[in-house]
Order: C-alpha cells, then sequence, then structure tokens
C-alpha cells in the first residue's frame, strides 16, 4: 500500500478515516510549531490545530494536490491562527514568558540543566524572539516561520499565504529586517 501523502489524500477522499488519521499523525506536530509561533501560546496553538485539522477533514473532498499537503495545512492554520487572533485584543494575544507555559520551547526541551547565567541569557533571547515575533504583521510572521523555522521554499510559502513569489520575499525580507533589530542588542554585547 503507497503510504505516500498523494495516496493517503486520495484514500481519505474516498471515505477512509484511518488515512486521513495518517494525514494528522503526520502533519500535527509541525502545524502545532507553526501555530504555536503564530499565536505565541501553547493552548492557542493547540486549539488552531484541532481547528485546522477539523477544517481539512471537512474539505478533503476539495483538495486538488496543487500543493503539498504540508502547504495546504499551512495555509489552513494561518487562517485559522488570524481568526483567533482577530478575537482577541492585541495586549491579550501573548502572555508573559515568565511562566513555564509561556516559556520557550527550547528551554523545556534542553539536555542539561543549565546555569544561572545561561538560563537568563536564554530567556532574553527568547523574550527578544517573542517581541520580535508579536511586532511583525500577520503575514510577515507567517512567511517569517514558514521559512526560517520550517524550511518551507518562496514557492511553498506563496502558496500556504496566497501570496505571488515577490510579495513572499518582500514578506520574508521586512520581517527579518524587523527580527535583527528585536535581536541586534544581544549581538551587540558579545562582540
Amino acid at each position: 500500500m503507497d503510504g505516500t501523502d498523494p495516496a493517503v489524500v486520495a484514500r481519505a477522499q474516498a471515505g477512509d478515516r484511518d488515512a486521513f488519521g495518517i494525514l494528522v499523525e503526520r502533519h500535527s506536530r509541525a502545524v502545532f510549531r507553526v501555530a504555536y509561533r503564530l499565536t505565541g501560546h501553547e493552548q492557542d496553538a493547540e486549539d488552531v490545530v484541532q481547528e485546522t485539522f477539523l477544517h481539512a477533514f471537512n474539505q478533503i473532498g476539495r483538495f486538488e494536490m496543487r500543493s503539498s499537503v504540508a502547504t495546504w495545512l499551512y495555509r489552513i492554520a494561518f487562517n485559522c491562527a488570524h481568526d483567533l487572533l482577530r478575537q482577541r485584543p492585541r495586549a491579550a494575544r501573548h502572555d508573559s514568558i515568565d511562566d513555564e507555559q509561556g516559556a520557550g520551547m527550547a528551554n523545556r526541551l534542553a539536555d542539561a540543566a543549565p546555569g544561572p547565567d545561561r538560563q537568563f541569557e536564554s530567556a532574553e533571547i527568547d523574550r527578544r524572539v517573542k517581541d520580535g515575533l508579536s511586532g511583525l504583521s500577520e503575514q510577515e510572521r507567517a512567511a517569517f516561520i514558514l521559512r526560517h523555522f520550517e524550511g518551507q521554499s518562496i514557492d511553498e510559502i506563496g502558496q500556504a499565504l496566497g501570496l505571488q513569489a515577490s510579495a513572499t520575499k518582500h514578506s520574508i525580507f521586512r520581517a527579518v529586517q524587523k527580527m535583527r533589530r528585536a535581536v541586534e542588542p544581544l549581538l551587540d554585547g558579545q562582540t
């Protein structure tokens, strides 16, 4: 049995619920990573993932495989995150990084317990990256995340965001410039 995404999608479109489950297993972590970076909050990201796969399940019959499954799911996740964030006041969108739930995922995945200096440095980097991401427009944030965290190509990002290649490149460029300004004080201190 062919286990590629197109084959699994074809089975799901034919009504095979187990096939759709394979797509969920295969892509849910990547969708969560994108959703977390778009929303800045773990619970919101989980809600976005759930909404993304609910929408994908309801629309699987209309998916024509003109893009990869991942690109299609990223587009849905971007729209779900956009809807969620639009419903909230800006101040309530991002929690403080002082609590464990808001702390960077990288800090929680560290192998060895870092010393206090390293913890402070990591928290400062995490805060600046989070502040930098929150200072981006939704389109810039999504383009930046898909490019620099998920490794998507310009074409894939354009498909996911519904942009032409030049607009995609411009969004990434603007986001990189803003992110550099956000973390620049940390870089100046290391020279």
